[in-house]
């Protein structure tokens, strides 16, 4: 029976093209499968198989656990009773007893059957999807073979993939049948199986398709460096060239644009606007605002935002329908952008040059004329007075030095006492809110100001109170948000088993 056996291995390896190990694996857990069902409770059996001679030995197994995990003794040993099972046993130790193993001839043969075979499919669909891999084409053709609960199932000679609903370009209609092309997002091993997950909607997919098209982009001489999408409607692609004597936005199009269509066709009719790339992202917001023309922008680094004034003419143009040019822009360009038009921009201009004048008369003690003549050197914050270089404020024509030294003390003073006070504020405030990823003692202190002083209460705010009350940006705020709810989420699945 043991030669037998190692014949079967052999047999099944060779029609299978999976390697004998994995034969082996599976004659395990079916021999191990059988021999469980000797007993009445849910035991951990584990078969060795010898790979040389056939032979084969069973034995069951614990697993040392705390005693208050100790809640399967079919499976499992407290570690107060680990002593009396061996010596030196620590936790998640295996403790292993010999058994007398099924006989491999009285094996239920269909059940053996169906494990056998299950895990030799699993291997021959995963040596399939490395052979994938191994090319590195992340782009798949294939047919589509299936529709289940709106996932679509498409199959591609021996390779199987699943593009997710949520995947899917909205108002497509795909049906049984049709020939289609997806991005591989990912290979999810959880399934019944390695299964390649697809995308129709991925800015990558953009990307690729348009690698297709434009030979040039396989041959290194154009990138695409960066994709944003409103899938099925609307898209951007940033172009840079690598050969100076090329045209990058030209050679993408085509002649007479012939290149284009064949990428809007792929993708249900989405227009795709062609953006020259560039190192600066001020520039880049330039050319990705095009064909509206941007009067003036202002970078703000530390918020990572833009200011982007255009003509009034041109600002239902650049914000577009549903503000889908300047979602796709900012998308683009990894900035934030806040367009408006120039008279919004002066008031903005306005009421901020108001605030700096206001917190310099405030802060440093001084009057109008003296703030006003700190905001016309353009300094817009109390740390710019006091640790700006000592000559560059010297060269204030209406300031002596003394007036400096004066001015500089005063704005050390203040911050010194504003950061005094914002350590007092968060005396009380929950350690679990400070230690939030991206919280700092200034957020902190303005939450505490608002009567905030624990996770969960930042946890129960919207997007936008958050921000009215800290001043940071949404995308930020949003992102707080989430971290602090994040605790709710991890324990939802013990109150669930409860």
């Amino acid at each position: 029976m043991n030669r037998e056996l190692l014949l079967l291995v052999d047999a099944l390896s060779r029609e299978k093209n999976v390697p004998k190990e994995i034969v082996f694996t599976a004659l395990e857990m079916a021999l191990a499968s059988a021999t469980k069902k000797r007993f009445a409770d849910d035991v951990d059996v584990r078969v060795a198989i010898d790979r040389e001679s056939g032979d084969y030995d069973a034995f069951r197994r614990w697993t040392v656990v705390l005693d208050e995990e100790h809640e399967e003794p079919s499976r499992q040993i407290a570690i107060t009773d680990a002593p009396d099972r061996g010596e030196n046993l620590v936790l998640g130790d295996v403790v292993e007893e010999p058994l007398e193993p099924a006989e491999f001839g009285r094996i239920g043969a269909q059940a053996a059957k169906q494990v056998i075979l299950q895990k030799i499919r699993d291997a021959e669909r995963e040596q399939i999807l490395n052979d994938f891999l191994e090319r590195q084409d992340n782009l798949l053709t294939g047919t589509v073979k299936r529709i289940e609960r709106g996932n679509v199932i498409v199959e591609s000679g021996r390779i199987e993939g699943v593009i997710p609903r949520d995947q899917l370009i909205q108002k497509e209609m795909l049906r049984v049948g049709d020939r289609v092309r997806a991005y591989v997002m990912k290979i999810d091993r959880t399934a019944k199986g390695p299964q390649l997950i697809l995308s129709r909607v991925a800015p990558e997919f953009l990307a690729r398709l348009f690698e297709l098209e434009v030979p040039e982009i396989e041959e290194g001489l154009i990138e695409i460096k960066a994709a944003a999408r409103d899938p099925g409607i609307r898209a951007k692609i940033a172009v840079k060239s690598n050969d100076p004597r090329r045209d990058p936005k030209g050679t993408c199009i085509g002649m007479r644009g012939a290149r284009g269509p064949a990428v809007t066709n792929e993708l249900a009719g989405e227009r795709v606007d062609i953006v020259l790339w560039s190192d600066d992202p001020a520039k880049l917001v330039v050319n990705a605002r095009a064909p509206a023309q941007v009067q003036s922008i202002v970078v703000d680094e530390e918020k990572h935002s833009m200011d982007v004034v255009v003509d009034e003419e041109n600002l239902a143009m650049a914000i577009g329908r549903s503000g889908q040019n300047v979602r796709l822009a900012s998308e683009l360009t990894g900035w934030h952008l806040n367009l408006m038009s120039v008279e919004e921009s002066q008031s903005k201009r306005e009421q901020e040059t108001s605030r700096v004048r206001s917190q310099f008369m405030e802060k440093l003690d001084v009057d109008e004329e003296v703030a006003d003549i700190l905001v016309a050197e353009g300094f817009t914050s109390l740390e710019e007075v006091a640790y700006v270089p000592l000559a560059e404020m010297l060269e204030i024509d209406a300031f002596d030095e003394d007036t400096v030294n004066e001015l500089r003390s005063r704005a050390r003073n203040a911050l010194l006492t504003e950061a005094i006070v914002r350590e007092e504020s968060v005396e009380n405030v929950e350690e679990a809110l400070l230690g939030l990823e991206g919280m700092d003692t200034e957020i902190a202190s303005k939450l505490a100001s608002a009567g905030i002083t624990t996770r969960d209460g930042l946890a129960d705010l919207a997007g936008d109170e958050l921000v009215e009350i800290t001043g940071i940006d949404a995308t930020k705020a949003q992102d707080l948000i989430m971290k602090a709810r994040a605790h709710w989420f991890e324990a939802a699945p013990a109150a669930t088993a409860d």
